[in-house]
Order: structure tokens, then sequence, then C-alpha cells
């Protein structure tokens, strides 16, 4: 089964994490940003728009062009490779969905 990072697994994720700190929309006023972990390497990267500018949900388009495993047209990512996950940022520390969800559930 393939378990690259896709739009279909942000989507399922959203509605996992749906009402919880585990999705933007819960917890950008506790200070959280969307970011993507490779869980590999450690790298992390805040999610962008394609154009760099910093973007307010999780997207591929400004991912790492080596973390891409399917590109579209105009060599937009389309998923990026299965050690990559969608977290978030805060205080310059990755939290995993379940770590933000905790985090804002606890204040």
């Amino acid at each position: 089964m393939n378990r690259s990072m896709t739009y279909e697994r942000l989507r399922k994720d959203n509605r996992i994490f749906y009402g919880t700190g585990g999705v933007s929309e819960s917890n950008s006023t506790d200070g959280f940003i969307p970011a993507f972990c490779d869980t590999e390497t450690g790298r992390v990267v805040p999610s962008r728009n394609a154009d760099g500018s910093l973007a307010p949900i999780h997207v591929l388009a400004g991912l790492p062009r080596e973390w891409a495993v399917e590109l579209g047209i105009g060599n937009t990512v389309l998923a990026v490779k299965e050690t990559v996950i969608a977290g978030f940022l805060r205080a310059g520390v990755f939290f995993t969905r379940d770590q933000a969800a905790q985090a804002v559930a606890l204040h």
C-alpha cells in the first residue's frame, strides 16, 4: 500500500482530527503553524504555497523537490515520500497532529 503523503491523505487526517488541535483551524490561535517533518532526516519545513509564502493550511506545493515522488503540471508537488508527516511548528518545535491536539486540549 502506498503511504506517500498526498492531498487525499491530508484530507483524511483532517477528518480524523476535526474539532481538535490537530487541524489548523483549531490551533492557529495557540501559535501553531502547519508544517511537515521528514522523519528519516529530521528536517522540518513550514507549509508554503507554491510562491513560497507561508500557507495557513497544509499544502504540498511548497515542499522541497527532493521529497517529491509525484509531480503534476508545472512541477507541482502532488505526493511526497512516505517518511514525511504533517504536523505543526510552534516556537521552533515540531508537533505531530496528536501532540498539537493534546497541547491545545490542555489549556
